[in-house]
């Protein structure tokens, strides 16, 4: 449960898994870009770990992993399910 309780919010572990839902979708980038299980992320380091956040997807899934739990790609098959119910808007990793 998040503080203050916000329904688009979740997190688990110790410390923190974040997924924030209903994100303004990435435009172009040429950021690191991987597909997991049919699903595009955009993938970006942080200071202690790393923020996937789903492209060509409207609206867009934010995960923010610290460094302690390796690679976040490694992490996105969790949220396969609820990337892949989100409207596509035609974006791919090329």
């Amino acid at each position: 449960m998040t503080q203050p309780d916000d329904r688009s919010v979740a997190a688990w572990g110790d410390p923190a898994i974040f997924a924030r839902c209903g994100l303004d979708p990435l435009g172009p980038t040429t950021d690191s870009c991987v597909t997991v299980d049919g699903v595009d992320w955009v993938v970006r380091p942080l200071s202690d770990g790393s923020k996937a956040t789903t492209f060509g997807r409207d609206p867009a899934i934010e995960v923010l992993a610290p460094g302690g739990y390796g690679p976040v790609p490694l992490l996105l098959p969790a949220f396969t399910a609820a990337a892949k119910s989100l409207p596509t808007n035609g974006r791919h990793c090329s």
